[in-house]
């Protein structure tokens, strides 16, 4: 008994190995055909294998007559009904399959991809899996066309700013030039103006270098614990003087006084500052200006409020921007600065410390808020 069990071992192994090996080599050659080709020849390796071991054990047992009819009948049965099976989900899963790709050559210019349903499970993953690339591809489009928006406005902008300066520099230096203006008063007045207007362009090409570097992602920060308190200190130190020379107050609130960060000091210190001359610029004589340090559900806080009547509810997303300028209230007054690179610049300097910028209207003008990590 023992011996015919291991001989009824041996041959159906043997046999199965040798299907096994011919059914590799089908499906190697058969590689770039169709999912349903390969299930076909799955199921043909499986029922020959079967029926072959049978077979042979059949008539090695040299079972004769009725019963051995009735085996082979069974095993027939069995590789036909296996064959049908196969061959239907062959269909299905090439009908699935040829589905998921009419949906992805259907996709519309806008990237909108309608997933198929009814899909097998791995399908369906693939499928969804589209679904997120083409919706990422969507909104990196976004971005791009939005950011190609901006760098348009942007050079528009610059190009105005820096066609109006050069004008009046270039008529200036010819009347010195000619002897048009000679008394010393008229010729230290037109110097004083162009001093004026280099430090003014100056400042606009500084912008211009940083704002680069920030798109660039070549921002480098040189983080230390600080307080922002001295932050504080320092914004209204810096902007003491164009608040005095329009008539607008300062005041700074630091609660606690000891707020730790780890930051770049230099540059988180010219995010606030830009943050200050906005308002001070969009301020009305006799106005304040108030910045004020503080902490909020673990998160240092940084605020600068001003009077400058308020921001459109539209254009409060648009305020950081580059080169946006708003409506009539916010536009640049005489000294001809705006705020499209200022609050650009900040707010890339902000997101390079993981932080957080926005704007809310609040009392008589707006309230700009920066959220730091607290310093473990």
């Amino acid at each position: 008994m023992i011996n015919e069990m291991v001989l009824i071992v041996a041959v159906t192994a043997g046999l199965g190995l040798l299907v096994a090996v011919a059914g590799l080599g089908a499906m190697w050659l058969l590689r770039e055909r169709s999912i349903g080709v390969m299930l076909a020849v799955v199921a043909v390796v499986t029922v020959v294998a079967t029926l072959g071991g049978v077979v042979a054990i059949t008539l090695k047992m040299i079972i004769e007559g009725t019963p051995r009819d009735i085996v082979l009948s069974v095993v027939a049965v069995g590789g036909l009904v296996g064959l049908g099976v196969a061959s239907v989900l062959a269909r299905r899963v090439v009908a699935a399959s040829r589905r998921l790709v009419g949906a992805v050559q259907a996709v519309p210019a806008s990237g909108e991809f309608t997933p198929p349903r009814g899909l097998p499970a791995e399908l369906g993953t693939i499928a969804e899996s589209l679904d997120q690339a083409y919706l990422r591809l969507r909104l990196a489009g976004e971005r791009e066309r939005a950011l190609e928006s901006a760098r348009r406005e942007l050079v528009a902008w610059v190009s105005h700013d820096l066609r109006t300066p050069l004008a009046g520099m270039r008529a200036m230096a010819e009347a010195l030039e000619d002897g048009v203006v000679s008394d010393s008063g008229t010729v230290l007045r037109y110097h004083r103006q162009i001093r004026l207007e280099v430090d003014r362009l100056s400042g606009m090409v500084d912008d211009l270098f940083e704002l680069s570097r920030i798109h660039a992602g070549a921002l480098r920060l040189s983080r230390a614990r600080i307080g922002l308190g001295d932050l504080v200190a320092d914004a209204l130190a810096g902007a003491e003087e164009p608040a005095r020379a329009k008539g607008v107050r300062l005041t700074g609130e630091v609660d606690p006084p000891v707020i730790p960060v780890q930051a770049d000091a230099a540059e988180l210190s010219r995010a606030l500052r830009n943050l200050v001359v906005n308002a001070i610029r969009h301020t009305p004589g006799d106005g304040t200006v108030v910045v004020r340090a503080s902490i909020g559900d673990g998160t240092a806080l940084l605020s600068v409020a001003d009077g400058c009547g308020g921001i459109p509810v539209d254009d409060l997303p648009r305020v950081f921007d580059v080169a946006f300028r708003g409506e009539t209230a916010r536009t640049p007054g005489a000294d001809g600065a705006g705020a499209g690179l200022g609050l650009a610049i900040a707010r890339g300097i902000v997101e390079a410390h993981e932080g957080t910028i926005g704007v809310v209207n609040s009392g008589p003008g707006c309230r700009f808020e920066i959220g730091l990590p607290l310093s473990d």
